[in-house]
């Protein structure tokens, strides 16, 4: 068995290298987005320095949040080649360790990063990146209405169930345009009609303005204001019609559940939920690729080979989880095939190559 030492060692070594890919790319992406963030900062009032400064650092964590299954590639590539170059991993062999006994510190640190990626980094980043939108729709917007398609919306509420039509969503705002409402029974007869010109969400209720009313058995009646009961959140129709905005993983199990109570397409939020819980195992297919294409005597040659194998395998397998995920998506497969899938494909393939290589 690898000692404490020998493995804290190696796990401390493997750490460093992927903290220095990650910190040299948050980096890059930072300096990247301030500088758009300049270049868009002269068309907004009071948009300066400072201020996009911090709104490109609200909006770095999400983005750089993408890449860490590459910093765990290339962390782990860096830091068995350099083993290799300094025949440590040879020294450690011809004491009778295996591959798999040096690996496993590397595997543990993937396996914890990524359970810390999915339960604290993620919320942390989500919640930036909701600043940052808030941030950039009070600097740059000029009016927060999305005047594409009909928007629609469907709930069940002490009230009955209802579908809501509506012209436009004002995600800055948080309010339906052109609203017009269906609300039916549990026999699905319609109750009554609501048309407003505005229909904005409040804590249990939609608070409708300037509302004509039709039912079954009053008059129609005109309203100032007019309320509805609801079970859905403010998060909830954002995230059904607004623009796409990131949800915390401890978010979305209620985000889920709320919106199929509600009757809202909620499969993009499953499959984000299932491809967060596969996270470590993704981090660990990574490690188990790096390992497969580094893990070697540098003497015999092929350095660029090596490097090449393993950037050429990471790619394919980020390729491969965007395939996947369309299909999810598409309702074509589960969401937690979609998640599952490439990473237990990758660490199998990682699995078998290092056995092939250390086990004949």
């Amino acid at each position: 068995m690898i000692g404490s030492t020998l493995g804290f060692y190696f796990a401390r070594r493997f750490a460093g290298a992927m903290l220095v890919v990650f910190g040299t790319v948050f980096v890059l992406i930072y300096m990247l987005d301030f500088v758009e963030l300049m270049r868009r900062a002269g068309d907004a009032v009071g948009a300066g320095a400072g201020t996009m400064a911090r709104l490109a650092l609200f909006r770095t964590p999400a983005t750089a949040e993408q890449v860490i299954p590459f910093g765990m590639l290339f962390g782990g590539m860096v830091t068995f080649i350099g083993l290799s170059r300094r025949l440590e991993l040879v020294i450690a062999r011809s004491a009778g360790i295996s591959a798999w006994q040096f690996l496993t510190p590397a595997l543990l640190v993937a396996l914890l990063t990524g359970i810390f990626v999915t339960t604290v980094y993620n919320p942390v980043s989500t919640s930036l990146k909701d600043q940052a939108n808030a941030l950039e729709a009070h600097i740059f917007r000029r009016g927060g209405a999305n005047l594409g398609n009909a928007v629609w919306l469907r709930q069940r509420s002490v009230d009955g169930e209802a579908i809501i039509r509506a012209t436009a969503f004002d995600a800055e705002r948080n309010v339906l345009l052109g609203a017009s409402v269906y609300v039916m029974d549990d026999r699905n007869q319609l109750l009554e009609r609501i048309e407003a010109t505005e229909a904005e969400l409040q804590s249990g209720f939609w608070r409708f303005r300037q509302a004509r009313v039709v039912s079954l058995d009053v008059e129609p009646g005109n309203y100032e204001t007019y309320l509805l009961a609801s079970n859905l959140t403010v998060d909830e129709v954002r995230s059904a019609l607004g623009p796409g905005q990131a949800v915390s993983f401890w978010s979305l199990p209620e985000i889920v559940s709320r919106l199929e109570l509600a009757g809202l397409d909620a499969t993009r939020y499953r499959l984000v939920y299932q491809t967060l819980l596969a996270r470590p195992g993704l981090l660990v297919a990574m490690v188990l690729l790096a390992a497969c294409f580094s893990l070697k005597f540098l003497r015999s040659g092929g350095l660029a080979r090596m490097v090449l194998g393993g950037v050429s395998a990471g790619f394919a397998l980020y390729v491969a989880t965007k395939v996947v995920e369309d299909l999810g998506n598409a309702g074509v497969v589960s969401a937690a095939f979609a998640a599952w899938a490439a990473p237990a494909v990758a660490s199998g393939f990682g699995i078998l190559t290092l056995l092939h290589k250390e086990d004949g």
